[in-house]
């Protein structure tokens, strides 16, 4: 016969074997490994392109002009065609245009006015310096524009016209008058001239 006390520490001792394999088999075994689950975040790579173009499609926007009154349909249609062009360049430039095309004209200067007006323009207006150089008529100069503004403006396929309404105030020394006229200056937009020239010229009440 065993001894009781014996025996219980044999048994003890081959239970505590068995549970030891046991959980060596059962931990070891990858049956309780976190899984791995799909790595669904963009990549670094993928998330700069994605910022980048998110920013790059903002910027666009931001810098895009907004045009607006009777005019804004022609004027983004131009800008369509020419993402050079912007209202206030254009508007400077029309001011500009005016002043010195009155200015020539008053002086009879025909060298200054030929490069800023259409052939149909500066024909006419030839033909009145040559009219007022033989009846000795006194000339009016400019003394001030008091509004320029766009009235209209479209793109005819690649020709572009605005339409300017000019107030202005002329003096010829005694006598000082207003001046209303549309003034319609044209641009091929897919050329490579930059300027604008006068296309037309009518008198506004």
């Amino acid at each position: 016969m065993f001894d009781p006390v014996i025996e219980v520490l044999v048994l003890a001792a081959v239970a505590l074997i068995v549970l030891s394999r046991l959980y060596m088999a059962l931990g070891r075994g990858g049956n309780d490994r976190p899984v791995q689950r799909p790595n669904t975040s963009p990549t670094p790579a993928e998330s700069n392109v994605a910022e980048l173009s998110e920013r790059r499609d903002r910027r666009v926007m931001a810098e895009r002009p907004i045009f607006t009154g009777p005019a804004a349909g022609g004027l983004e249609d131009i800008y369509n065609a020419d993402n050079s062009f912007t209202v206030s360049s254009f508007m400077q430039g029309a001011k500009s245009a005016y002043t010195m095309i009155v200015a020539a004209f008053a002086k009879g200067d025909r060298a200054a006015l030929r490069p800023l007006l259409d052939d149909d323009v500066y024909e006419a207006w030839d033909a009145a310096i040559t009219a007022r150089e033989a009846s000795g008529e006194k000339t009016f100069e400019l003394l001030r524009v008091k509004r320029a503004e766009i009235e209209s403006a479209e793109l005819d396929g690649d020709m572009a016209r605005i339409v300017v309404r000019y107030e202005a105030e002329l003096g010829d020394g005694e006598i000082t008058r207003t001046a209303k006229e549309h003034w319609t200056f044209m641009r091929n937009v897919r050329g490579t001239d930059p300027n604008w020239i006068l296309d037309d010229v009518d008198t506004v009440a």
